[in-house]
């Protein structure tokens, strides 16, 4: 069964930030996950709300602000490049593209580290968003697309069969057994987010759950 870091390692570092990447790597997760954004000015940076808020309480939204606007206001606000270079081809990277986010910049960045050595199993786009999913399937029909999805297994499926992918990560508080054994049954990769609880960890695994996305890898690592 895959640890999937959750935005890296967030219940151990700042949520997205290099630290929290170091966090995850340093207790052996299989993958990190990662939520992407794109500035007013292009930037593709590291963000799972649509706005920052700084100690103040200053709120800036991501889409309306430039990068260094952000960054001034979050100082550890990383780029996908930065978090690219931090990983440096040590685990494989699930980039989540958040709804209504544009591709184009993303799939720059992406483009840039395949012709720099990594190559397209290092990397895996997931979403909540069906178009989303469509559009980075046509740019990189080598990478895999993962569903994300709140509730619905069924909707889960059909996306996923569209998308000609095995792999669903679903929200923990709708998960059963049976649930996961149907899916596994079925030939589907499903993972649980956030799942930091280790003993319900082991029942769904021996029923073929295939990952958890944790906030805590470090209650993982003797897994």
């Amino acid at each position: 069964m895959k640890i999937i870091g959750h935005r890296g390692a967030k219940g151990l570092a700042p949520e997205n930030t290099l630290a929290s990447f170091k966090k995850a790597l340093e207790h052996h997760v299989d993958e990190i996950e990662l939520d992407v954004r794109v500035t007013h000015d292009g930037h593709v940076i590291l963000s799972h709300d649509s706005h920052l808020e700084d100690q103040s309480g200053t709120r800036l939204t991501v889409h309306a602000s430039t990068y260094s606007e952000l960054k001034k206001h979050k100082p550890d606000l990383a780029t996908l490049d930065e978090a690219i270079t931090a990983i440096n081809k040590r685990v494989p990277i699930m980039i989540e593209v958040k709804p209504g986010v544009p591709v184009a910049p993303v799939a720059v960045v992406v483009r840039a580290a395949l012709t720099s050595g990594w190559q397209s199993e290092d990397f895996s786009f997931v979403s909540f968003s069906f178009p989303v999913l469509k559009q980075l399937h046509r740019e990189f029909p080598g990478i895999n697309m993962v569903v994300d999805e709140m509730w619905s297994g069924v909707r889960a499926t059909y996306r996923a069969h569209r998308l000609h992918t095995k792999r669903i990560n679903l929200y923990r508080k709708v998960v059963w057994s049976g649930f996961v054994a149907g899916l596994h049954h079925r030939g589907y990769e499903l993972a649980v987010f956030p799942l930091n609880d280790i003993e319900k960890a082991r029942r769904w695994q021996k029923h073929g759950l295939a990952g958890v996305i944790t906030d805590y890898p470090d209650r993982f690592e003797k897994f």
